[in-house]
């Protein structure tokens, strides 16, 4: 069963008791179990079955009622509270929580006043400037929902990396099963690791195409079958998603690899080089006459037009072809090189683990150290801890560490920088931790040169080691702020400051190219995962995605130094 399919259900029903005005408490709580069960690490079913209800209580935030409800799900694949607060609101008036910007409240204030109920009815009120003249509203605001509707426009088809990955893996892992399969393996946008794609494709070398598309076709995921032939087939999935999948030559699979992964230019490149050496290459391979002479590997094909092999990731033709040709492409980060998570929050904020059931979760890992950085006191929404709690959580740490062997526990915060740039703790305090994570939670439409100030001034202090998912972004749901990364990233290189690539599927913040800025200015990214509960600790592999697209490598990477070289990096 899909985790995160269960995870949806909730924060729906979170945000359809919020637009009816129940209780902020009950609302929060629906939040934060969609927040742990769609990143859960054991499939709920698979608890359900071996252990009932009480298996599912043992889950973090989840109680009884939430424990009923995932049981209905698992047995009838619906939740019929949802179903209930669906019927009670006009159709279409949930849809409008799409748009950047819009909360619960605001759509259920639209609907009463201005019986709104599509984006088409909201766009068309806001075109008519009639939301401005609402309470708590002006032509700002209205001027934001505008945007947030473009926004969303400009969006559409558009799917984040961590819905479509965990896709292919899941489509793949279930076409492995079956014994005519010798190779498999995602090609395209999503081989390359683009933050957003289209569809999904999918290459496979085998001797019974007839037997892979009836079985493809069949998947659980399918909600529709576009086409179906010999040896190519496409259906859209139940999210939405177009998926293809085409059966090739087992001779022919380095080429069609290397051809379907793309990028377009990439490819373009790479014929321009055949031609000059008198080759032709295609899907099938690169050939000189009549006679095929590279097509079962990638590794040859790049090889036979005198190229150092080419890691998909930076398939974009920029740069990357014209190191090959002198063999001068970097090693790219490994996730494995990865030492320790220095973003981690637990049950003192907005988390829903214990911090030793963390240290033992990365132990697994085989890392180094984490990096413990609760939110600071002006986020109370998330739990912020004021001095007296950040006290004894520093103090709770210090005791756990005297008890570790080979693995230590940095004492952060995420500190939020306030709208003037100060931080949210006065130094004394800041003085007590290992490190600071330096934050923008507020005040995200300030003007581009205000913005930038803001964050340099944090900067400035000297207190700040990291700064935290750079431009704001959420993909798909809140554009970047307004703020110049070069300018930031050369006040990290003078303050020694490293920016953080927060994995978080939905961020990917520091976006790639800004990855290879950071890295040509000489300026260390940390990838963190920002997570919010155990399961979220694997989000590490988007993160290390990003970065190889973004040409990290190993010495680019703040966490990936060891602990001594770590502690010495924070002292300075």
């Amino acid at each position: 069963m899909d985790n995160a399919k269960i995870g949806e259900v909730f924060n729906k029903i979170g945000e359809l008791l919020e637009i009816e005005g129940e209780n902020i408490f009950r609302v929060r709580a629906y939040y934060k179990a969609a927040q742990i069960l769609s990143s859960y690490p054991v499939d709920l079913e698979k608890i359900y079955k071996e252990k009932g209800i009480k298996g599912l209580r043992e889950i973090p935030s989840v109680g009884e009622g939430i424990a009923l409800k995932i049981e209905e799900y698992i047995k009838t694949g619906k939740v019929s509270q949802l179903e209930e607060l669906e019927k009670k609101l006009p159709p279409g008036l949930a849809d409008l929580l799409s748009v950047p910007g819009m909360g619960p409240k605001k759509a259920k204030q639209f609907f009463e006043k201005l019986k709104i109920r599509s984006i088409d009815d909201l766009e068309k009120a806001a075109r008519e400037h009639k939301l401005c003249k609402l309470e708590g509203m002006g032509e700002k605001s209205e001027e934001k929902i505008l945007k947030g509707i473009e926004f969303l426009k400009k969006g559409k088809g558009k799917i984040p990396l961590g819905i479509a990955l965990p896709l292919a893996n899941f489509i793949i892992a279930e076409l492995k099963k079956m014994k005519e399969i010798d190779k498999i393996a995602v090609a395209g946008s999503v081989r390359r690791g683009k933050e957003t794609i289209r569809d999904i494709d999918i290459l496979i070398t085998s001797d019974s195409p007839d037997k892979i598309m009836d079985r493809f076709i069949k998947l659980d995921v399918v909600r529709e079958v576009l086409a179906k032939g010999d040896t190519k087939s496409s259906i859209i999935t139940k999210d939405g998603i177009q998926v293809d999948i085409r059966v090739i030559k087992p001779e022919c699979f380095g080429a069609a690899l290397s051809y379907f992964t793309g990028s377009k230019e990439h490819n373009i490149h790479l014929r321009e080089i055949a031609i000059k050496k008198g080759l032709k290459i295609s899907e099938y391979g690169v050939t000189k006459g009549d006679e095929v002479v590279a097509s079962d590997t990638e590794e040859n094909i790049y090889k036979i037009l005198g190229l150092q092999y080419i890691p998909p990731e930076i398939r974009e033709d920029k740069g990357e072809i014209e190191l090959a040709l002198k063999y001068q492409i970097p090693k790219l980060l490994e996730e494995s090189d990865i030492k320790g998570d220095l973003h981690i929050h637990t049950r003192e904020s907005d988390g829903a683990d214990e911090v030793e059931d963390i240290i033992l979760e990365c132990q697994k890992r085989g890392y180094e150290y984490i990096g413990i950085a609760e939110h600071s006191q002006s986020l109370k929404v998330a739990g912020g801890l004021d001095k007296k709690k950040l006290l004894n959580h520093i103090e709770k740490i210090r005791k756990i560490n005297k008890k570790l062997k080979n693995f230590y526990v940095f004492i952060g915060s995420e500190v939020d920088i306030k709208t003037d740039g100060s931080l949210d703790y006065d130094d004394e305090l800041l003085n007590e931790l290992d490190f600071v994570i330096g934050s923008i939670h507020t005040n995200f439409s300030m003007k581009k040169d205000d913005m930038t100030k803001r964050v340099i001034k944090a900067i400035k202090t000297k207190k700040v080691n990291i700064l935290a998912h750079p431009t704001g972004r959420l993909l798909g749901e809140r554009e970047p702020y307004e703020i110049d990364l070069d300018e930031i990233i050369k006040a990290a290189k003078d303050y020694n400051v490293a920016m953080e690539l927060n994995a978080y599927p939905k961020r990917l913040d520091l976006p790639d190219v800004y990855c290879k800025v950071a890295k040509d200015e000489g300026v260390l990214v940390c990838i963190n995962t920002d997570a919010h509960s155990i399961g979220e600790l694997n989000w590490m592999s988007f993160g290390v995605i990003t970065a190889r697209r973004g040409w990290l490598e190993k010495k680019d990477v703040l966490n990936c130094k060891g602990l001594k070289d770590l502690l010495n990096f924070f002292k300075k």
